[in-house]
């Protein structure tokens, strides 16, 4: 499967409104929503916690919208865009697209609000945004009969789930359950992550840097079913098996880096930035596999598992991901320009100020902390800079899409 732009055949030469273009396709609106909310929700989270008085509070509002709000965002914005590629049918676009992304500003701005009222809500809209966003990719690629997405299908039903599951645990207090849901719905992104990274990498160096490089799909096979395997274990609370499956996989994981040949992409930063956000996913994958040994004693908190995979993983491979596809979608030439490869090398920088702070002494937390949210903050804010032009823009040929 390769992703590559959409040329969709232009029915009319009337010129397209602003609207038009901007709900043509999922990532228009959402990649541009959410690298803006990336920013704001960390600015709330480090100097304004005051203002998270709501019923999804403090340390659980920071994991839901970091987890949902934002990764999650992007992962159904670019399967909405990457199903309109793979099939020829665009899954959702006008009204409806933006009646979507209503919902998700919605949950995003009701979740602030200190008010039972505003929670449920929110609840409503961010469940609305994922049944949404799922129904629509499904029923392209079911039409198309595109069997070997299906699994994308359930990952996006899981997204939903897991989000709902979280939300009704912070509603009843369910404290102890908490974090283990937030974990269900990390996996559950590791799956989708895992299962575009192999994919779409491969094949973005094969033609960015001429590499001669293995598909990896039948490790790729043993990499989801070892995802899936790692889900139901969780699900079912066996923690040594778990343990198990995490290493296993963030070994395979690491092993199918290895065989595309990072020293070949060096030069080439659309590929790099990639790259390194595999590194890191497969590196955090197998930290978590620590952290689920059943010991009483944790050689490290499970907050270093969590932003291995969440921030370094997760948030380095979408920022690479936002500008490589929108670049592609958009009809313009695939290179980033300076300003990005700025905002790589700050995010990246970000990752490691946020990892160190689990080995420095306490009086050097706080700044290191304080550093790690400004060069996230605009490392994506630079994203929404650069790319809001072209986002809401047409695309550079005159084609909708």
């Amino acid at each position: 499967m390769a992703l590559i732009q959409i040329d969709v055949p232009s029915t009319s030469k009337t010129k397209l409104s602003r609207f038009e273009v901007i709900f043509a396709l999922g990532f228009r609106p959402l990649y541009l929503a959410a690298s803006i909310w990336a920013a704001l929700a960390v600015i709330l989270w480090i100097y304004t916690p005051q203002l998270l008085q709501g019923p999804l509070f403090g340390v659980w509002w920071h994991a839901h919208e970091m987890l949902w709000g934002f990764i999650a965002t992007v992962a159904i914005a670019f399967l909405l865009t990457a199903s309109a590629t793979w099939t020829g049918l665009n899954p959702l676009k006008s009204y409806p697209l933006a009646g979507l992304c209503l919902a998700w500003l919605i949950a995003r701005i009701g979740y602030l609000i200190p008010s039972m009222i505003a929670f449920f809500i929110a609840s409503i809209a961010d469940i609305v945004f994922f049944l949404g966003g799922t129904v629509a990719l499904a029923r392209v690629l079911l039409k198309a009969k595109s069997k070997q997405n299906y699994p994308l299908i359930y990952a996006g039903a899981g997204l939903g789930l897991s989000n709902a599951v979280y939300l009704y645990m912070v509603y009843t207090s369910q404290f102890d359950s908490v974090r283990t849901g937030f974990h269900i719905g990390l996996i559950i992104m590791t799956f989708i992550a895992l299962l575009v990274g192999r994919r779409v990498i491969p094949f973005f160096a094969q033609r960015g840097a001429n590499l001669d490089i293995p598909r990896s799909e039948k490790s790729g096979q043993y990499q989801l079913r070892l995802t899936i395997l790692t889900f139901v274990s969780l699900v079912l609370g066996f923690k040594t098996i778990t343990s198990i499956l995490l290493l296993v996989l963030g070994l395979l994981t690491l092993y199918q880096l290895y065989t595309w040949k990072p020293l070949g992409v060096r030069k080439v930063p659309l590929l790099w930035v990639l790259y390194i956000s595999y590194f890191l996913l497969g590196l955090g994958l197998v930290t978590a596999s620590v952290f689920f040994l059943p010991v009483d004693d944790l050689i490290f908190p499970p907050a270093l598992f969590v932003h291995l995979v969440g921030m370094g993983g997760f948030s380095v491979m979408i920022l690479g991901m936002m500008t490589r596809t929108a670049l592609g979608h958009t009809g313009r030439p695939l290179k980033a320009s300076r300003l990005m490869v700025t905002a790589y090398v700050l995010l990246i920088l970000a990752v490691v100020c946020r990892l160190a702070l689990f080995f420095v002494p306490a009086g050097a937390v706080i700044p290191l902390l304080h550093m790690a949210a400004f060069l996230w903050v605009v490392a994506f804010l630079s994203y929404a800079y650069q790319y809001g032009p072209y986002l809401t823009a047409p695309r550079l040929d005159g084609r909708p899409g």
